[in-house]
């Protein structure tokens, strides 16, 4: 077997925490001060809160290098906008905008009196919206064609009793020479035979501003007023309306930055109550609920100084760092726990020294596996593609540094604190000296109250509390039993196959309203619009990337083949599409022009562009060259993130299989559907970077190197079984969860690592004594720390806040699948793997013997 050991460090470094220990426990006021006078200096970093916090969605939440970026400057350095012919297809960002929705009640027809009459009474309350002192209304603030506002055609449309309801057609409408996409701001149509609108259920009105510089303030100013006006609209009982403007996400986000803190609060009060509950002892010396209370607040030091830290040198504080805290409680509880319970199998007579040192050589070198993993883990995600993701790492990895930290320090002072305070037989609180045996002289409520400091005689350490007597007694001997052995490993099966089967029905992508409230205006928008207006998507542009000789008949046709490809694409409406080269083609074929001629094709543009200004704006002609244009496609049945993922990639792929022009396809909001591309590898990258660092540090810090393998193989276990169930849970992997997802990965290296330790530690001969040993040790720390962190994260369950929500789902999944897996799976599996190598070992032992 000694050749087999890999504790190249372990034993160093057990001896050197051994040494530490004795120091803690000689001065331990030093330790314990030092810590609270750092995190009181670095907790005045929260002073720049709120200059720090930084939620902007596209630079937090897309990836660094996305593609679609790099297709949007392209877009905005070949088509600028042109101000005074508005058109939203051509908008290369998300604009200036407010905008509306509303619904009929009941099953009635939005488009009639007298729902319509109610739409427009609001509509003319929002055209008279100013700002400035009044000097300043959507008619001097709104985006323009030919120097006037753009508005609601289909407003015009209905209020003229000439055209509706016979004559309007969806989802496109012939307006004399010109055509109206209904698609977009009808919901709920029914039409005719012959595609006229006979009722419509919903209708969404937008409202666009000018996107100009020197008009950005009061045009801010103008969509505050829309969200007052609309915001004390009540519903009538003819419509129900939801509004929404370009800033109402970012708007939402940032006002509710912080909102995490009040439940980081009501955690920690959880937590403290649990753990000071499964602290409590009947002996009034042996009493640990001092420690346990100060157990917690190590936590929530190590949260202080660390984001205090990072605040004062100015790291961005996002969102999605408000779920850092919560982590740090777990690691902390386990640390308390585990120390508590090496604490207590030291001898109550030793100096306080020396049982410190035991301890100290035992619990430290456990926690210091899982946090040098931990912190690794973080550090390597800081090079994530997404930088909300990179500063959650951040926080989150100095945060497991002082915790580490703290806990070696200042709990472990109050540690030895309290084990003065044992040594002296005084008590828990009132720190008198009580007597440690009952007296007949005393009442039995004196001797329940003030009467303590009892031990285990045979052992010399604090009697065992009943759940740890429970591990030793009760469930390691029954864990052992080969039948039962046999059963865990069938349940395994059974919890790996549905693990399995759920990772085959995992979605992606990330919808950022879920990152606004349940009850904003953010939300109740997003809900209408799903329900009412789904079946079209957004407009694509499909651009020509280079310089294209479009006089060039052959060349020109195999243009136009790459362009029907994608009109029939299935979520492609093929009948909605716009394109100047073929409105040219038809302007050239009324005039009999022949523009298979080079000259005649470029000198007669500017006379079309004339007549056709808007299609301008696609094409880059510089000199006697065009440099590129871009065509539009409208997609139709876009309804979920799997719906985008699916477009995306065929869009990009049908781009691709063009070989006569540089393709590419590009729509606003193509910059946050990028991340599809990112999360599952990024996803997959640090779970597979996780599993190697935790494979090196285990063999250098785990005594055996097939317990170091079984570590490293749970990571992939409980890793399957988060990801399957996640996904029958309805969790979403995107950008978010990929951060709770890679953090909770942390907590299966924390059960197992602590299970296997103290499996290869143990003084036993047999592995089935092991075993036992290890959870007669170990079985009720890891119980406590599951159960606590649970009941303390269980309130993020009530959040208005999708993100607090899915991380309370991940982070139970980990921690119930974790414990499972040091409770049951990881102690069956280490025997039944180290039975065969452990009579191989009594053989030879044998044979050596025999042959001396």
């Amino acid at each position: 077997m000694g050749c087999r050991r890999t504790d190249c460090l372990a034993k160093p470094l057990s001896g050197l925490f051994e040494k530490l220990g004795s120091l803690v426990g000689s001065c331990p006021f030093f330790f314990f001060i030092i810590p609270v006078l750092l995190s009181a200096a670095l907790s005045g970093g929260f002073i720049f809160l709120k200059d720090r916090e930084d939620n902007d969605l596209e630079r937090q939440f897309t990836p660094f290098k996305g593609p679609s970026k790099a297709t949007r400057a392209f877009v905005r350095e070949n088509f600028p906008y042109n101000h005074s012919m508005f058109s939203a297809d051509r908008l290369y960002d998300m604009g200036n905008f407010a905008s509306l929705i509303a619904v009929s009640t009941g099953s009635s027809n939005v488009l009639a009196n007298p729902a319509f009459e109610e739409i427009i009474r609001l509509n003319n309350k929002i055209l008279d919206i100013s700002v400035d002192n009044g000097r300043l209304g959507f008619n001097e603030l709104g985006a323009k064609v030919n120097g006037k506002c753009v508005s609601n055609v289909i407003l015009k449309l209905v209020s003229s009793n000439e055209t509706y309801p016979a004559s309007i057609t969806y989802p496109v409408h012939r307006d004399r020479s010109s055509s109206v996409f209904l698609g977009s701001v009808l919901g709920g149509v029914i039409t005719n035979a012959s595609g006229s609108v006979i009722s419509a259920r919903a209708i969404k009105l937008f409202y666009y501003l000018e996107n100009q510089e020197r008009l950005a303030e009061v045009s801010k100013l103008w969509l505050k007023g829309f969200k007052a006006l609309l915001s004390d609209e009540r519903d009538s009982k003819y419509t129900e309306v939801s509004y929404y403007t370009s800033k109402s996400k970012q708007e939402e986000i940032d006002s509710h930055t912080t909102d995490g803190f009040p439940l980081f609060l009501i955690t920690y009060a959880s937590a403290i109550t649990f753990s000071v509950i499964s602290c409590l002892r009947m002996d009034n010396v042996r009493n640990k609920v001092w420690v346990a209370f100060f157990g917690v607040f190590s936590s929530g030091l190590a949260v202080l100084s660390s984001f205090g830290l990072l605040l004062y040198i100015g790291v961005p504080f996002v969102i999605t760092v408000a779920n850092s805290p919560f982590l740090i409680l777990g690691i902390g509880l386990n640390n308390m726990f585990i120390m508590v319970s090496d604490w207590q199998h030291t001898n109550v007579k030793d100096l306080v020294p020396k049982r410190m040192a035991h301890t100290y050589k035992e619990a430290i070198m456990s926690i210091t596996i899982t946090a040098v993993t931990d912190v690794l883990k973080f550090f390597i995600g800081v090079k994530s593609d997404f930088p909300s993701v990179q500063s959650f790492c951040l926080y989150t990895s100095v945060s497991i540094i002082f915790c580490y930290i703290y806990t070696i320090t200042f709990f472990g002072a109050f540690l030895a604190l309290n084990g003065s305070r044992e040594a002296s037989n005084r008590h828990w609180l009132t720190c008198m000296k009580i007597p440690s045996d009952n007296s007949d002289n005393h009442s039995a409520m004196y001797n329940i109250c003030c009467v303590g400091g009892d031990f285990d005689k045979n052992t010399g350490a604090e009697k065992k509390q009943p759940a740890s007597n429970f591990f030793k007694d009760y469930y390691g001997p029954f864990l052992i039993k080969p039948w039962v052995k046999g059963v865990v490993i069938f349940l395994y099966l059974i919890y790996l196959a549905v693990s399995i089967f759920g990772c085959f029905h995992l979605q992606q992508g990330i919808d950022l309203n879920d990152l606004a409230a349940d009850e904003s205006h953010v939300t109740r928008f997003n809900m209408k619009d799903r329900q009412h207006f789904s079946d079209y998507g957004p407009s694509v542009m499909v651009i020509v990337g280079e310089e294209f000789p479009y006089w060039d008949e052959t060349k020109r046709c195999q243009l136009q083949a790459c362009i029907e490809d994608f009109r029939q694409l299935q979520f492609i409406d093929e009948d909605s599409h716009t394109s100047w080269l073929d409105s040219y083609l038809v302007y050239g074929r009324e005039r009999h022009l022949n523009l298979d001629r080079k000259d005649v094709f470029l000198e007669n543009l500017s006379h079309f562009f004339d007549l056709f200004p808007f299609l301008k704006q696609d094409v880059n002609l510089t000199g006697d060259a065009i440099y590129a244009s871009r065509f539009f496609i409208q997609t139709v049945d876009i309804a979920n993130a799997s719906k985008e993922i699916e477009m995306l990639h065929v869009l990009k792929t049908t781009a691709g299989r063009c070989s006569v022009a540089s393709l590419s396809v590009y729509n606003q909001e193509f910059i946050f559907m990028d991340q599809y591309d990112v999360v599952v590898s990024s996803t997959i990258k640090n779970v597979g970077v996780i599993t190697a660092v935790m494979l090196v540090v285990s063999l250098l810090l785990i005594p055996d190197p097939i317990c170091s393998l079984w570590v490293t193989c749970s990571i992939g276990s409980v890793t399957a079984g988060v990801t399957g169930f996640m996904a029958l849970w309805n969790v979403s992997l995107d950008s978010i969860s990929m951060i709770i997802f890679t953090v909770c990965i942390g907590f299966t290296v924390d059960f197992s690592a602590h299970m296997s330790y103290a499996f290869v530690s143990s003084k036993k001969q047999s592995p089935d004594d092991k075993a036992v040993d290890a959870l007669s040790n170990l079985g009720y720390p890891i119980l406590q720390g599951a159960l606590s962190t649970i009941l303390g994260v269980s309130v993020l369950a009530t959040s208005e806040f999708h993100t607090f929500r899915t991380f309370f789902k991940l982070f139970f999944l980990v921690m119930f699948i974790g414990m499972v897996h040091g409770l049951a799976f990881i102690p069956v599996f280490l025997t039944s793997i180290t039975s065969c190598s452990h009579k191989d070992e009594s053989k030879d032992s044998d044979m050596k013997a025999s042959k001396l």
